[in-house]
């Protein structure tokens, strides 16, 4: 795992509107998103700089004042859009390096494009129930 870089000063993560990518910042032109992922079948977190994977997150580091989505200012619809864009087809964990997982443990295959789309839509629905 490559080592998470700090988020930049001055740089506030808002609230995406979904549950599948629930943070992003906008930070030096670039898109910093983090997707959440089936804990504890997999890590809490995936951070994505411009939908490049940049590693895991357990726990995110404190210089992130990663708040409380509910306090957080919301992305603007064009930004949420572009966001939703930019990280098409890499809801599921694994999607990243080609090999989105299919656990049956986990809810990865709900996470389609569309799920992601869907406002506050949080992977709370496992896919193992009926």
């Amino acid at each position: 795992m490559k080592s998470l870089p700090p988020l930049p000063p001055q740089v506030a993560w808002h609230d995406t509107g979904t549950g599948v990518f629930p943070y992003a910042a906008r930070a030096d032109g670039h898109w910093w998103v983090l997707r959440l992922n089936d804990f504890p079948e997999h890590p809490l977190y995936t951070l994505f700089i411009d939908a490049q994977v940049i590693g895991d997150v357990d726990d995110a580091p404190t210089v992130w004042q990663l708040p409380p989505r509910t306090t957080l200012a919301t992305l603007a619809v064009s930004e949420r859009a572009e966001v939703l864009h930019l990280m098409a087809g890499l809801g599921p964990y694994g999607a990243e390096t080609g090999t989105p997982c299919t656990g049956d443990y986990c809810t990865c295959s709900i996470l389609t494009d569309e799920y992601a789309a869907r406002p506050n839509t949080p992977p709370s629905t496992s896919a193992r129930q009926p």
